[in-house]
C-alpha cells in the first residue's frame, strides 16, 4: 500500500501546470435562439458546465484549451480558445441524434457511444418516458436495454419488495450502480433473485424518474475502474441540471384483470371458475414533477420527485381445488385441546343434527358443503400470488455552485420511503392442525409481510482545475432501512395467546464512501494521454435488529406436564389423549403413555408449529452488527495513438477488512477504421466481494415441497453449525472478461453496434441444499432430528457468453420524424464445475456435490430466465402527436426441479417464447399541456400455465412477463 500511495504522490506531482483564466459565453441555435442546458467540456477534463435559460455560460480554462458543446439532437462542436475570454456560438442541428457525449468507463473527455471502447447504452429517462406505461425505472430500462432485466416476484416471502435489477444475466449485485458517477448504496434486504442464489441489490424504485437527465449504461467488466460489483458492468444515473420550469405529470393506470383462455386437461371446471372469476385491480396513481432554480455564476438546484400509490393484484392459485381444506377430524369436531377436550370447530353440523337435518349433516360433512354455509369459496382459502400493493415517495435532488472560476462545489441526494405489502405466504389450511387455531382463525389465514423501507442519500464534493491538474473531492453517504411486520399470522405455539400481527426486526445497511480524483490531459502526448488516479475509502456497517419475542418463540401449547406421579394420559372421556391428528398417543401395546413424576415429567401432546407463521421473526442469535472498512487506489490511462487508435488500461488495488486485497487490471483499445466505423475490444480482470448482508445474514424459515411445510435455518458461516459441519467462510468472486465488437453509422442515420463478450467467473457464491441430521450426524445436537441446515457457498465456477445488438434508426418522414429501434441480447450461461470442500457427512461424493450446489440451482443458472430477449419499437412525431409501439421478445427457458417425483423423474418444464406490445400516443394540447394514453402487454399475453407437479406458490410462470396480464394508462403531462 505504502508503494502505491508514493507512485500516486509522484503522479500528482508531475501534474502541475498554471495559466488559467475564464471563458464566458452564449450558445444559440441556427435561427438564432438561445439554448438553455448545452453541456460544455473543457476536451480532456471532467470540468465544465451547462448553459442557463439565456444560453449563457461560463467556465474556468487554461488559455490553450478546447470546449466540447454538446446537446441532444444538435452536432458536437469543438472550440478551441485560443485565449479568448468571450465566446459566441451557434449548434446546428443533427437530424440522426447520434453524437450524444458519454463519460461513462472513462476517465478523460467525453467520446461519442461509437468512439468508446467498451459498449455504453445511452437511455434518455426525460424524453423516453412521455409515452412509456412503465413506472418505474427499473421496468424503463428494461424496455431499453436488452441486456438489462429487473424480476419482479409475485409472491415468495420478501422478493416482491425489491425489484433487483441484473446486467448480462449475472447476478444484481455484480453490476455496479452509480448516480453521477458515485458510488450508490443497495438495500439492506438480501432477497432470492433470478440467477440462482440470493443476493443485495440498489432498490431503483427510490430514485424519481422526474429527476434523471439519462442513464448510461457501459456492458463491460470494469472493476479495474470502479472496483467491487462491476464484474457484469457499470449504470450511470445522470440527473438533471435543468433550471426555470415546473414540469411533472400525473398519470392514473389498471389491470383489466381479463383471465386468459386455458385448455389444459389438468385444469378442472371448478379451477376455471376460479381463475375466470377476475376484477380490475392494480390501480394506480402517481404524481411526478421536477423544477430548477438558476443560481449566480451558471450554478443550480435542480429538485424531483414523485408520489406513487399502487393496489395490489390478485393472482389466484387454483391449487386449493382437491385439496382438504378443513380435513375430516375438523368437519366431524373431532378435535381436541391438549387435555382431551373437545373443540368445536363445525358448529353449523351440531345444528343440523339438532334439527333433524341428516341431508344437510352430510353437506355440511364435505369441504365445500362448510365453505358454502359460512359463505365462503374455495378461492377465500386459496394462495395468492401478484403485484404488491404499495405506497412511495421520494424526492431528489442536484445542487452545483461556482465557488471560483475554476471550481464547484456540487451536492446531490435522495430522500425516500417505501410502504409495500404482498402476497408473501401460502395460505394456512384449517386441515394443518399443526399451524391452526379456531379461535383466531375458524376458517384459516393468509399470512402477509409489509415492510417499511425508509433510504437516504447524501454527496457532497468539490471539483475543479488547478492549472492543468483536474481534482474532484466528494463523500457520499447512503442509508437504506427496512422493518418488517406480518399481519393475518400467529405463533400456532402460543395458541390463542399469541397476537397476529407482528413485528419480526430490522435490517439496515450504511455506507460511507469518500473519493479523491485527479486527472490531467497531455495535449502534446501523441494523440493526447489522460493520465488519472485517485482514493478510495468506503465504510460499511450492516444490521440485523430482533423482532418481537412472539414473533421467533416457541411456546409450550400442546406441552402436556404431568400432575400426579405415574400419571396415565387420558382424557376427560376416559380414552388416551389425542394428538394433532386426532389419533390416540398410545404406547407400543396401544396402552395410554404415562408420565412418572408429578410437575417434572413432560411431553408433547400437540406439536404445534412455533415462530410466526409464513416467516418466523429475526430472534437474538440472528442479530449482526458488523463494519467493514475499504481502502482502494487507483491508476487509469487513455492514449490516442493516433487520431484513429485508442488504448486505454487501469490498475487498482483494493483492500477489505475482512478478507483481504484484490489487484484488478484492465486494457481495452478502439480503432476506427473510417469516420464512421470503429473496431473494439477489452481484456479485463474483476472480483466482488461478498456483501455483508450475504456474510451475516442467518434466518429460520419455512419451506414447501408440494402444499406440505417443512422449517429450516440459512446459517452464517461463522456459526457454529457451520464450523461443525466444514463450511468455511466466504470468498470473493474474481473474474475474467473479454469482448471484441463493432460500431459505426450508416447513411448518417443508422447506428449499429455489435458487441461479443465472454465472462468467467470464479468462486461464484450460491446457497445449499438443507443438510439434516441423517446427511451429516455432526448436527444433531445442534439441529435437532427434524432441523435442516443451509449455508451460503463459494460454490463452483461460471461461465457467461453471449452477442449483443443494437440498431437505431431515425429520418424526416413526410412533415414528421420516425425513429426506429432494434436490440437483442443473445446469451448462454454455463455453471463449469462445483467446488466441493470436504465435509462432515454421511453422504457419498455424488450425493454431496448434488445437495452443495443442487441441479435446481444450476437450473436456474442456466436455463431459468430467457437467454434470448429483443426488443423492437417505433415512434413517430407529427405536428402536435407522438407515438411509440415497442415489442419485447422473451426466448423460450425451462424450469429444472431440484426434487425429484415419487416416480424418481424430475419434473422439469420447457416454456415457450413470449412477445408483448406497449403502445403510447400523445397529443400536446399546447407548449404547456399534453394527454397521452396507452398500455403495457396491450393484447393481454400470459405465460405458460404451470405444470401440476409445479404449481406451488404460482400458477403461470413468474418469469417473462409475468402474471398480471394487460395494464391500461393515461397521463396529463404539463410544463410551466
Amino acid at each position: 500500500m505504502k508503494k502505491t500511495l508514493l507512485f500516486l504522490i509522484v503522479t500528482i506531482l508531475c501534474f502541475a501546470g498554471f495559466s488559467q483564466n475564464t471563458v464566458s459565453g452564449i450558445i444559440k441555435d441556427s435561427e438564432g435562439s438561445p439554448l438553455p442546458g448545452v453541456t460544455i467540456l473543457v476536451k480532456g477534463t471532467n470540468t465544465g458546465n451547462i448553459t442557463d435559460m439565456d444560453g449563457k455560460f461560463t467556465v474556468g480554462a487554461t488559455s490553450n484549451s478546447v470546449l466540447v458543446i454538446s446537446y441532444v439532437g444538435f452536432k458536437t462542436k469543438e472550440i478551441p480558445i485560443e485565449g479568448q475570454s468571450a465566446l459566441d456560438i451557434t449548434l446546428f442541428e443533427d437530424a440522426s441524434q447520434l453524437s450524444e457525449i458519454v463519460v461513462l468507463g472513462s476517465r478523460s473527455q467525453g467520446r461519442t457511444k461509437i468512439e468508446t471502447p467498451a459498449p455504453v447504452d445511452v437511455i434518455n429517462i426525460s424524453e423516453q418516458s412521455i409515452n412509456m406505461p412503465q413506472l418505474d425505472l427499473s421496468q424503463m430500462l428494461v424496455a431499453s436495454a436488452p441486456s438489462f432485466s429487473a424480476f419482479s416476484s409475485q409472491g415468495g416471502d420478501l422478493s416482491s419488495h425489491v425489484t433487483p435489477p441484473t446486467l448480462r444475466g449475472l447476478a444484481p449485485n455484480q453490476m455496479l450502480v452509480l448516480v453521477n458517477g458515485k458510488r450508490r448504496h443497495t438495500s439492506a434486504l438480501l432477497a432470492a433473485t433470478q440467477t440462482g442464489s440470493s443476493a443485495n441489490s440498489v432498490d431503483m424504485s427510490l430514485i424519481a424518474p422526474a429527476s434523471i437527465e439519462r442513464v448510461e449504461i457501459l456492458r463491460d467488466g470494469a472493476a479495474a475502474q470502479y472496483g467491487s460489483d462491476a464484474i457484469a458492468g457499470v449504470m450511470n444515473i445522470v440527473l438533471k441540471k435543468g433550471t426555470g420550469e415546473f414540469s411533472g405529470d400525473v398519470t392514473v393506470g389498471y389491470n383489466p384483470n381479463i383471465a386468459p383462455d386455458i385448455d389444459d386437461p389438468t385444469i378442472s371446471d371448478n379451477q376455471k371458475t376460479l381463475i375466470e372469476d377476475t376484477t380490475p385491480d392494480g390501480q394506480t396513481i402517481q404524481f411526478s414533477g421536477n423544477y430548477g432554480v438558476g443560481l449566480n455564476d451558471g450554478g443550480y438546484l435542480n429538485i424531483g420527485g414523485l408520489f406513487r400509490q399502487q393496489e395490489r393484484t390478485t393472482r389466484v392459485n387454483v391449487q386449493s381445488d382437491g385439496t382438504a381444506m378443513y380435513g375430516d377430524a375438523y368437519l366431524n369436531n373431532q378435535r381436541t385441546d391438549t387435555y382431551g377436550n373437545p373443540i368445536i370447530t363445525n358448529p353449523e353440523l351440531l345444528g343440523a343434527l339438532a334439527a333433524g337435518d341428516d341431508a344437510l349433516a352430510a353437506t355440511l360433512r364435505t369441504d365445500d358443503g362448510l365453505l358454502a354455509a359460512r359463505g365462503l369459496t374455495r378461492e377465500d382459502l386459496s394462495t395468492f400470488a401478484g403485484q404488491p400493493r404499495s405506497s412511495l415517495a421520494t424526492v431528489n435532488f442536484n445542487l452545483e455552485v461556482p465557488v471560483s472560476p475554476y471550481s464547484n462545489f456540487y451536492s446531490f441526494g435522495d430522500f425516500g420511503y417505501k410502504y409495500t405489502e404482498g402476497f408473501s405466504c401460502f395460505y394456512r389450511r384449517p386441515a394443518q392442525a399443526d399451524r391452526a387455531n379456531f379461535d383466531l382463525f375458524p376458517n384459516g389465514f393468509r399470512p402477509q409481510i409489509l415492510s417499511n423501507q425508509t433510504n437516504i442519500s447524501l454527496t457532497g464534493g468539490i471539483e475543479g482545475k488547478a492549472g492543468d491538474l483536474n481534482y474532484d473531492f466528494s463523500s457520499t453517504i447512503g442509508s437504506n432501512s427496512m422493518k418488517y411486520d406480518m399481519f393475518n399470522t400467529f405463533n400456532a405455539s402460543l395458541q390463542s395467546e399469541s397476537p397476529t400481527e407482528m413485528n419480526l426486526g430490522t435490517h439496515k445497511f450504511t455506507q460511507s464512501t469518500t473519493n479523491f480524483d485527479l486527472s490531467r490531459f497531455f495535449p502534446d502526448v501523441l494523440g493526447g494521454l489522460n493520465i488519472g488516479a485517485g482514493l478510495e475509502m468506503r465504510l460499511e456497517n450492516y444490521k440485523i435488529l430482533r423482532g418481537q419475542e412472539e414473533s421467533y418463540e416457541a411456546g409450550d401449547a400442546g406441552l402436556y406436564t404431568a400432575s400426579s406421579d405415574n400419571e396415565l394420559l387420558i382424557g376427560p372421556d376416559g380414552l388416551p389423549l389425542e394428538g394433532l391428528g386426532s389419533a390416540p398417543e398410545v404406547d407400543g401395546n396401544g396402552n395410554p403413555i404415562s408420565l412418572e413424576y408429578a410437575g417434572v415429567s413432560k411431553t408433547f401432546l400437540k406439536g404445534y408449529s412455533p415462530n410466526c407463521q409464513c416467516f418466523r421473526g429475526f430472534a437474538p442469535s440472528n442479530e449482526a452488527d458488523q463494519f467493514r472498512f475499504v481502502s482502494a487506489a487507483y491508476l487509469d490511462m487513455e492514449l490516442d495513438i493516433t487520431r484513429k487508435l485508442l488504448l486505454t488500461a487501469a490498475v487498482r488495488r483494493e483492500n477489505y477488512s475482512d478478507f483481504g486485497g484484490v489487484l484488478t487490471g484492465k486494457v481495452a483499445s478502439r480503432f476506427k477504421l473510417t469516420d464512421n466505423w470503429a473496431l473494439r475490444g477489452s481484456l479485463s480482470s474483476g472480483f466482488r466481494a461478498p456483501s455483508l448482508q450475504e456474510l451475516n445474514y442467518s434466518h429460520t424459515y419455512t419451506f414447501f415441497v408440494g402444499l406440505n411445510p417443512f422449517d429450516g435455518s440459512l446459517y452464517s458461516n461463522d456459526s457454529q453449525v457451520a464450523k461443525a459441519i466444514g463450511i468455511g467462510q466466504l470468498e470473493e468472486e474474481t473474474s475474467r472478461n473479454i469482448s471484441v465488437g463493432i460500431a459505426g453509422k450508416l447513411f448518417e442515420k443508422l447506428e449499429v453496434t455489435i458487441d461479443a463478450y465472454k465472462i468467467d467467473i470464479s468462486d461464484r457464491l450460491f446457497q445449499t441444499d438443507e443438510f439434516t441430521a441423517a446427511d451429516a450426524p455432526v448436527l444433531l445436537p445442534l439441529i435437532g432430528s427434524s432441523g435442516r441446515a443451509a449455508f451460503r457457498i463459494n460454490g463452483g465456477d461460471i461461465s457467461t457468453k453471449g452477442i449483443e445488438v443494437v440498431l437505431n434508426y431515425s429520418t424526416e418522414l413526410g412533415s414528421g420524424k420516425l425513429g426506429l429501434m432494434y436490440s437483442g441480447s443473445f446469451r448462454e450461461n454455463t455453471f463449469e464445475e462445483a467446488k466441493v470442500p470436504e465435509l462432515n457427512t454421511a453422504l457419498s461424493d455424488e450425493e454431496l456435490e448434488a445437495k452443495y450446489v443442487d441441479r435446481g440451482v444450476i437450473g436456474q443458472l442456466e436455463q431459468g430466465v430467457s437467454n434470448t430477449n429483443m426488443i423492437g419499437s417505433v415512434t413517430y412525431s407529427v405536428g402536435k402527436f407522438s407515438s411509440m409501439i415497442r415489442a419485447q421478445y422473451f426466448g423460450a427457458f425451462t424450469d429444472v426441479a431440484s426434487n425429484a417425483l415419487d416416480t424418481g423423474e424430475f419434473p422439469d418444464q420447457d416454456f415457450s417464447a413470449q412477445t408483448t406490445f406497449d403502445l403510447g400516443v400523445t397529443y400536446m394540447i399546447n407548449e404547456k399541456l399534453s394527454v397521452t394514453a396507452g398500455g403495457n402487454n396491450i393484447f393481454n399475453a400470459y405465460p405458460d400455465l404451470l405444470s401440476s407437479n409445479n404449481r406451488g406458490f404460482y400458477l403461470f410462470s413468474n418469469y417473462q412477463q409475468g402474471s398480471n396480464g394487460s395494464y391500461y394508462f393515461a397521463r396529463l403531462s404539463f410544463s410551466l
